[in-house]
């Protein structure tokens, strides 16, 4: 049975495992959610990270909502929308009625305010109400890395029920990007009354309502029980952080916890032999990557860069550390999306080519001018979709370079210190590890949030290549799909020519539960979305 195909067959058996006959929905009742780490914080426009979004993920809503276990786009605070021909002007029709949890009205002058405040230059204007936008905020990263301030020009309210987009440049994923966290719809009054403690205490439209955060433990939320969509069938949720993924797995056997996310692989086998459990499974819109610091002169020569890439034994890495619950990464988009380029030839494990390519580049030559007699690995402090065990993949890849003459030195940090200091490139960061989930289905949302360093200072990697960039901004503006489809290809065989990063692994999702937990479905956005999951 050939790789991709025994991939495949474990998700659909992991499935079948899972599957329960229909009953009728119950409301009341908790839901205990198990996760690895805790929220950064809780307002969306200015998070990155999965523990904070899958909060946000049931507290707020978006224009637009990704459809249930696909990034099919369907209406939400939106009831429709136009498009004119030219696609520059994008015209909202609003869903009427709705409440934010404070009680206040969800109205276009909301809209704008949410997607305003994260503009550098505020080119918008309210229809009704006039907000005073916050004057100290920390950077709205995802709309700078996503390039908005260069798409978007302006945002007015025509009505109290019609919000006008009016773009700079056409932008073929403009309507996908209305439905990513970045773009959730806050309360206007609850942010210009909190300040910065609205992080700490959101108030969206969403299927639940924020009740408490006990940093590094919980977050509790309840049902919001005039939701527009319906009311949810469970009171309450909570989710619980405990960063050990063995004791989170005990969690889950001795009742503590409903749902645990991200098992150790080991602990899938158990999982399925004990009656009280399923298992919930979704092949993952992931990649788990290693990148180069590239703001320091260590890592401008590709032949260095390449030499890396042979000298890591990936498959060893998803062999003992995925545990099959993945596969080899050779590209950096997931073979499941649409313009992935399987004529690439991913560099093999080969050692001795690694030593050769650092000779010729006289890396340690290199290493001794920058004061250097070793480099470093970032490696994360908590699991995620895309990568179960941080530290070991960390120690794995310090074996591999051991082995080409290469010493290496594993640091961490807590997951928000983690995610800030990298994002600075730290000029004592040499390898980091990182990785993605994709937001909503699109290659740009890998491609160029990920590797376009010309783009905008947020983007992670910083690697600028002209060719790329000249490529992703094409690809943006392309009025086909044909026309997409062949500029993705091309950069991902920059990517692999210049090796900005170590493609490792693109992992399968796989969740065990209790039985009585009913319509939990993964998404492959790794969103958590609780609105209609019921309990037992």
């Amino acid at each position: 049975m050939g790789k991709k195909l025994a991939w495949v067959f474990l998700a659909v058996s992991l499935a079948l495992t899972g599957s329960v006959l229909a009953a009728t929905p119950k409301t009341g009742g908790t839901l205990v959610f198990g996760r690895g780490g805790d929220s950064v914080g809780l307002d969306p426009a200015f998070e990155t990270d999965g523990n904070s979004f899958m909060i946000a993920d049931n507290v707020f809503d978006e224009l637009v909502l990704y459809a249930d276990e696909t990034t099919d786009i369907v209406p939400g605070l939106a009831t429709s929308w136009d498009i004119s021909p030219d696609g520059l002007i994008y015209t909202f029709h609003l869903r009427k009625g709705v409440k934010f949890h404070d009680g206040t009205d969800f109205d276009a002058d909301a809209v704008v305010f949410s997607l305003g405040r994260q503009m550098k230059e505020k080119k918008v204007k309210f229809f009704k109400a006039t907000w005073e936008f916050p004057k100290e905020q920390p950077p709205a990263e995802y709309w700078l890395s996503m390039e908005m301030d260069k798409i978007v020009e302006g945002i007015e309210a025509t009505d109290a029920a019609t919000v006008v987009f009016k773009l700079k440049r056409p932008e073929a994923p403009f309507i996908a990007n209305m439905g990513m966290d970045f773009a959730a719809i806050v309360s206007p009054t609850a942010v210009t009354k909190l300040g910065p403690d609205f992080k700490s205490n959101p108030v969206g439209t969403g299927p639940f309502k924020f009740v408490k955060w006990v940093k590094d433990d919980r977050i509790i939320l309840e049902a919001s029980k005039d939701y527009w969509g319906g009311r949810p069938y469970l009171d309450q949720a909570i989710f619980r952080s405990i960063p050990d993924n063995s004791v989170r797995f005990l969690e889950l056997k001795t009742g503590n916890i409903d749902v645990c996310q991200f098992p150790n692989p080991e602990d899938i086998d158990l999982a399925k032999k004990d009656s009280s459990m399923k298992l919930v499974s979704q092949p993952g819109m992931n990649i788990g990557y290693v990148g180069f610091n590239h703001t320091k002169p260590l890592w401008q020569d590709v032949r260095v860069r390449q030499a890396f890439a042979y000298a890591v034994n990936k498959k060893a890495i998803v062999d003992n550390i995925y545990y099959g619950l993945g596969q080899v990464a050779k590209n950096t988009i997931p073979p499941t999306m649409w313009s992935y380029n399987d004529d690439i030839k991913d560099y093999p494990y080969d050692p001795e080519k690694a030593k050769q390519l650092l000779t010729e580049a006289k890396f340690f030559d290199l290493l001794k001018a920058a004061g250097q007699d070793k480099i470093t690995l970032w490696s994360m402090p908590v699991p995620r979709p895309y990568n179960p065990n941080g530290m070991k993949v960390g120690e794995a890849i310090q074996a591999d370079l051991k082995k080409v003459g290469v010493d290496v030195e594993l640091v961490t940090f807590e997951w928000g210190t983690y995610l800030k200091k990298q994002r600075t490139q730290d000029p004592t960061m040499d390898l980091f590890q990182l990785g993605w989930t994709g937001d909503n289905g699109d290659p740009d949302n890998f491609l160029a949030v990920l590797l376009d360093g010309l783009a905008d200072p947020n983007v992670r990697t910083q690697w600028k290549n002209e060719d790329y960039h000249a490529t992703m901004q094409k690809a943006k503006q392309a009025a086909g799909k044909d026309e997409r489809i062949k500029l993705y290809r091309h950069a991902q065989e920059l990517i692999h020519e210049e090796v900005p990063l170590i493609n490792i692994a693109h992992s399968l999702a796989v969740w065990p539960m209790k039985t009585r937990v009913r319509n939990f479905k993964l998404h492959p956005t790794a969103s958590v979305r609780l609105h209609q999951v019921w309990v037992e």
